[in-house]
């Protein structure tokens, strides 16, 4: 294993195949509300490439304009539909 710890967590994860296994890791790793704040930015970068506008995403989420602000920017420098298209296929 890596002895930078993030390259560990991804390499942790990587090996993670049970649901449960994933789940407890983040608890213990995440404070509800980090864990609230990824799900939400992932839901906006599935808003967003379906065409919602910031200001709807806000008050549909219940989060500021700044915080959708923020992962509009993160999903303009990162390519981000592998990971749409992953999670489109578990709903």
């Amino acid at each position: 294993m890596s002895t930078d710890p993030y390259q560990g967590l991804l390499q942790h994860l990587a090996e993670c195949t049970d649901h449960a296994d994933i789940e407890a890791l983040l608890y213990a790793l995440l404070t509800d509300k980090e864990r609230q704040d990824i799900a939400n930015r992932i839901r906006i970068f599935d808003l967003l490439a379906r065409g919602v506008t910031q200001r709807e995403i806000a008050e549909q989420l219940g989060v500021g304009i700044a915080t959708v602000s923020r992962g509009a920017k993160a999903a303009q420098s990162q390519d981000v539909s592998a990971l749409l298209n992953t999670l489109r296929q578990t709903d």
